[in-house]
């Protein structure tokens, strides 16, 4: 893949790794947290294990689903982190967005579902369940649907069960939930994805990984490499890392492992770029102009 100029990072009130300088040899421990979900554990699995280092830096990976690491990011808790880019939005000023590990794509964006077949002019009236606050999920249904009001919050494995128990009429399904909802007896109303796609004309900027402001500066091309020589031995050799994207995946079935790799990891996991830029830039600027985020 062609990587972009320096120029193609200059969009304006993006703030992202600066442009490479000197590698940074002074020793540190970075903490580096990331969700469970297999495009996770795929992409920085190599780094889990060790298979790929940062020479004189020790880091520390652990798990948390998605909603946990937001409210940790708020914090600024670690070093290294993913969020979604929803909080993202909100937390700038305490972590620079890195080049390498975001997820971004098309066709692969929350999907909301009801119990029973709605239309989206009905959709005022529901209780509809979330994956978290502060998820990209919950910004694109307000973006799509500003009279929701009744929004509930849950943790993203608990989205199907709330709505088949009835304490929700409708939800937002994130990760393999977008493969599995048909086989859950729910009802599409609105691929929030596709309506992104069509209505920005840009892909769909979902999980953002950043380094946190007192990292410092120095280390961020480093570690945007870090990432993609993980990224790299996963995609050359699976194996290296499978028993690990199982081991943490909540679902089983390698077919929907696979999908959900394929439909997370893409070109921009490896660089941004300026359609990537172009999308979290949209992103911003309609959250501002919904007042979701200032």
């Amino acid at each position: 893949m062609k990587l972009p100029g320096l120029a193609a990072w200059a969009h304006p009130q993006i703030r992202l790794a600066p442009s490479p300088r000197a590698p940074y040899h002074i020793p540190m421990d970075l903490s580096f947290a990331y969700s469970p979900c297999p495009n996770d554990t795929f992409t920085f699995g190599a780094i889990a294990a060790r298979h790929v280092t940062l020479p004189a830096h020790t880091i520390s990976v652990c798990h948390h689903d998605i909603e946990t690491l937001n409210q940790a990011a708020l914090r600024g808790q670690y070093a290294i982190t993913k969020l979604s880019f929803h909080t993202w939005l909100l937390c700038q000023e305490r972590y620079r967005l890195l080049r390498a590990g975001n997820a971004l794509g098309h066709h692969c964006g929350p999907v909301l579902v009801a119990r029973q077949p709605v239309l989206p002019e009905d959709l005022a009236g529901l209780r509809i369940v979330l994956p978290g606050e502060h998820t990209t999920a919950h910004l694109l249904l307000r973006l799509y649907c500003p009279a929701a009001k009744n929004r509930l919050f849950t943790t993203y494995d608990r989205i199907f069960s709330e709505i088949l128990a009835g304490r929700a009429d409708a939800g937002v399904v994130i990760h393999e939930g977008r493969f599995r909802y048909a086989q859950a007896g729910l009802h599409r109303v609105c691929d929030l994805g596709q309506w992104w796609e069509e209505t920005t004309h840009t892909p769909i900027p979902l999980g953002a990984i950043a380094v946190r402001s007192d990292v410092p500066p120095e280390l961020d091309a480093a570690l945007a490499d870090l990432i993609r020589r993980s990224l790299r031995l996963a995609q050359a050799d699976p194996a290296t890392v499978w028993d690990e994207v199982r081991h943490r995946a909540c679902e089983q079935d390698d077919a929907v492992l696979h999908q959900q790799i394929a439909a997370f990891v893409t070109d921009y996991t490896m660089e941004l770029g300026e359609r990537g830029l172009a999308a979290i830039a949209q992103l911003r600027q309609r959250a501002v102009a919904a007042g979701v985020v200032p």
